[in-house]
């Protein structure tokens, strides 16, 4: 039993968003794209109430753009799912949670420092280029779980 309830599809999903979002990043960085991903989908909490699934989060807007950069560019689109994002993608939904995307619920890439908080939320930790951020505590103790 995974983290959070997945399809193959899913699996499919995960892994295009890992190569889109962190490719450059290596396996390291793409596992806590996928994190964030996952923590997205278990939180039931400020900005992600009521996504359950993965397709749920990955297409979630707000503000009425798209949560994610290669969704909003469409860049998740043009790359299929290659068997090593597979593979990191399936460890992230069922076991792999590591600082500083542990608990995170945000990442971007400021191309600068990371802000000491992210639309109020505190830095976690940065890997390479990604700032990763977890909410407030005692804000979401969903994805503390």
């Amino acid at each position: 039993m995974g983290r959070v309830k997945y399809t193959d599809t899913d699996v499919s999903l995960v892994a295009r968003m890992l190569r889109a979002e962190a490719e450059g990043e290596g396996k390291m960085g793409m596992l806590m794209v996928g994190n964030v991903i996952v923590n997205r989908t278990a939180a039931d909490c400020l900005d992600f109430k009521d996504l359950r699934t993965i397709s749920q989060v990955i297409f979630h807007v707000q503000g009425g753009n798209y949560s994610f950069e290669a969704v909003q560019k469409g860049n998740v689109f043009y790359n299929r799912a290659r068997t090593a994002e597979k593979r990191l993608a399936k460890q992230t939904l069922d076991f792999w949670r590591e600082h500083p995307s542990k608990f995170a619920l945000w990442y971007f890439n400021p191309y600068g420092p990371c802000p000491p908080t992210w639309y109020d939320q505190p830095f976690s930790g940065q890997f390479k280029q990604h700032c990763y951020y977890e909410p407030k505590a005692n804000t979401c103790d969903s994805v503390y779980r």
